[in-house]
């Protein structure tokens, strides 16, 4: 994983590279102060261009991709990378407005007025305006408190951005080097969202004829969703992965919703389970049997394909708990071999306990709740409370899924508990 990683992270970079090659090969040395602003802003133009296709491919849902560096990854350098490209498309409408000014003469009102005469610039504008707003939906402070489907919907905006921005670049200078290699790098980002988000989606529908079964109460909020379908092993899918599933019921067929598998596949039925966080996984609930079912995936990476060591420790928090329950009874291993340690706030929180507990007895596996408070004094997922749980830790992989907040401080537990970096194994998403 970390290979195929470093590959995608070079071709990225690669591409930037090529990106600033050709903006060299067109430079026309000049001192004057119009010609620098010019020149600085066609190169900031031109990253900015090339980085919001980065951001659509980085989204485009290339298995290969997917499986080899890992969804949540991919989320993360798409957040970060989006930050870079709005910097970017700032920098270029700033660099530009100071060249025209100081070409014409002209103060910066009337810059601007002037402008914005131009249909070009004027698309400019509302392509950087809407991935701006993207930008702001997703900052902390504001991503709180939205839900995942205005959030998701907002984000939609990017793809009109990038048709603006497009047409912009066309109207760019000296395009005659650069133009071919645009126009390919273009369509083939157009290419692989068509597929991966449309084609594949409608293919593996008609294939795999997927429709709900049974939906179950499993706990507080919480439910299963089992689908029947066909075919279901050419989906290959494997215990830690997740698929995006479209329900095609009212007020729900619009949104594909990530959710894990909560058990391997079983000939012709699927499971998932799912708890109430917003509009849309509340109303799964409501899910009537013969529902049809769009799939696509499967997506991630946290499989048995990423263990090096023969022991194993799972660690779930709250609904994270889906995943490992499928790991924690495929992942091979002998008796003591396999530990699952599940954070829940109370009792009441754990789901699909008589499952885990079958499987723990039936494999002699080790399994502990961890019950309590996140605020509580006593932090169950500290170094030594792990140690004493399991004191040959730092002999273990580790897959570890939960909230966030709590991922990340149980990794941080596990590296301090000398657990090395490279065996901790994580997919965690807030939505």
């Amino acid at each position: 994983m970390r290979d195929a990683a470093m590959r995608v992270r070079s071709g990225m970079l690669g591409g930037a590279g090529v990106v600033a090659l050709l903006w060299a090969a067109q430079v026309r040395p000049s001192a004057r102060l119009d010609a620098l602003f010019a020149t600085a802003a066609h190169l900031t133009g031109l990253l900015a261009g090339y980085g919001v296709l980065v951001l659509l491919f980085l989204m485009a849902r290339v298995p290969a991709v997917e499986h080899g560096v890992g969804a949540d990854r991919l989320a993360r350098w798409h957040a970060r990378g989006g930050r870079h490209v709005l910097l970017l498309c700032f920098g270029h409408a700033l660099f530009a407005l100071c060249g025209y000014a100081a070409h014409q003469g002209a103060d910066v009102v009337r810059a601007v007025r002037e402008l914005f005469g131009y249909p070009a610039v004027a698309a400019a504008f509302a392509g950087t305006a809407l991935l701006a707003a993207v930008g702001v939906s997703s900052a902390r402070a504001v991503r709180r408190r939205v839900s995942h489907e205005t959030w998701r919907g907002v984000h939609l905006l990017v793809y009109l951005a990038a048709s603006l921005a497009f047409g912009h670049q066309l109207a760019g200078p000296d395009l005659a080097l650069t133009g071919w290699f645009w126009a390919l790098a273009h369509a083939t980002v157009a290419v692989l969202l068509l597929w991966y988000r449309a084609v594949v989606p409608v293919r593996q529908a008609l294939r795999h004829a997927l429709r709900v079964g049974e939906v179950r109460v499993e706990g507080p909020g919480v439910v299963s969703v089992v689908v029947y379908g066909e075919h279901l092993a050419e989906l290959r899918a494997e215990p830690g992965q997740f698929l995006r599933w479209r329900f095609l019921q009212r007020r729900l067929w619009h949104t594909a919703l990530p959710f894990s598998l909560s058990a391997p596949v079983q000939g012709h039925a699927l499971r998932i389970t799912v708890k109430a966080l917003g509009g849309h996984s509340r109303r799964i609930r409501r899910l009537r049997p013969g529902t049809r079912v769009i799939a696509t995936g499967p997506f991630g990476a946290l499989t048995a394909a990423r263990r090096t060591r023969p022991k194993v420790l799972l660690i779930a928090g709250g609904v994270g708990i889906t995943p490992m329950r499928a790991l924690f009874e495929t992942l091979p291993g002998g008796p003591g071999e396999i530990t699952l340690l599940y954070r829940a706030g109370a009792e009441e929180h754990l789901v699909l306990r008589s499952e885990l507990e079958a499987i723990a007895a039936e494999r002699q596996a080790g399994l502990h709740y961890l019950l309590g408070s996140s605020d509580a004094a006593y932090d169950p997922l500290a170094p030594q409370a792990l140690l004493a749980l399991v004191p040959d830790l730092a002999e273990r992989d580790v897959y570890l899924c939960g909230p966030p907040g709590m991922a990340e401080a149980t990794r941080s537990a596990l590296l301090r508990a000398g657990v090395p970096a490279g065996r901790v194994h994580s997919e965690c998403f807030s939505f």
